[in-house]
């Protein structure tokens, strides 16, 4: 599976074509693609649960609208909101994660929906499960796997790669990026990919550590930041030719 950068926001009448999928090799599970406004997922499973998916999909849509339509502050915040137990669990999720990297709560938005769905194709007997919403992925498998990177234009992309043990499964793995992409990061890094359990709290921290990536800074301090995350098990930041990781990443070449 190669790790792509986050789209939050694309153009809902129109899908940029994701050429990286064409990369993924799935080995025996079965791929297929689920396409509703604003969300693309590339899922790979067990079985063909594409109508689950659509289902799950349009349901974690319908609550984060209904949330956003008397709350429309969770939309637009670049700051962590309050916690609201009267919130849908994805809704709850997403501000948690915002909190804990100090960011507004729709910069989990992808990784949060890759879980949800995810955890949903599992209840229906999935058995293994890979669902990637633009770059930002949950992690489910019995096998060792390895995850590439993409960069942009960096001479790293797709050249590096992270080995992730059966063992330390299931994970989210998210990207942000500075340099590629609609998504808004105050950075200038390629990518900055995160590993935690919570997919919805690596997506937000991986937004964060990238708008720590600032021009002619070393990638230490924004490495630092991430990993003084509690939950963040590993970080990988690609600036053109430089390269800074932290935590439990076995990296590898491609």
């Amino acid at each position: 599976m190669t790790v792509k950068r986050k789209n939050k926001h694309p153009d809902p009448c129109s899908y940029r074509k994701r050429t990286y999928r064409s990369r993924v090799a799935p080995g025996d599970l079965i791929s297929f693609e689920v396409r509703i406004r604003e969300t693309d997922l590339q899922i790979l499973a067990g079985k063909e649960l594409r109508d689950k998916a659509n289902d799950a999909v349009l349901l974690y849509r319908s609550q984060l609208e209904s949330y956003i339509a008397r709350h429309p502050q969770f939309l637009t915040s670049l700051a962590p909101l309050p916690l609201d137990p009267t919130a849908p669990p994805i809704v709850k999720a997403m501000l948690v994660a915002g909190r804990a990297a100090e960011v507004g709560p729709m910069a989990a938005v992808a990784g949060a929906i890759a879980e949800y769905v995810g955890l949903d194709l599992l209840a229906a007997g999935a058995g293994e499960v890979v669902v990637e919403n633009g770059g930002d992925i949950y992690f489910c498998r019995n096998q060792e796997s390895v995850v590439g990177i993409f960069a942009g234009t960096s001479p790293l992309s797709n050249r590096v790669g992270v080995k992730i043990a059966a063992s330390r499964l299931p994970i989210g793995i998210c990207t942000s990026s500075g340099t590629v992409g609609h998504s808004l990061s105050l950075g200038k890094a390629d990518s900055v990919t995160v590993l935690a359990k919570d997919t919805a709290l690596a997506d937000a921290v991986a937004t964060m550590a990238g708008n720590a990536v600032l021009p002619g800074k070393s990638l230490d301090s924004a490495l630092a930041k991430a990993s003084a995350v509690p939950g963040i098990l590993g970080v990988i930041i690609i600036r053109g030719e430089e390269l800074g990781a932290w935590g439990e990443v076995e990296l590898v070449p491609l």
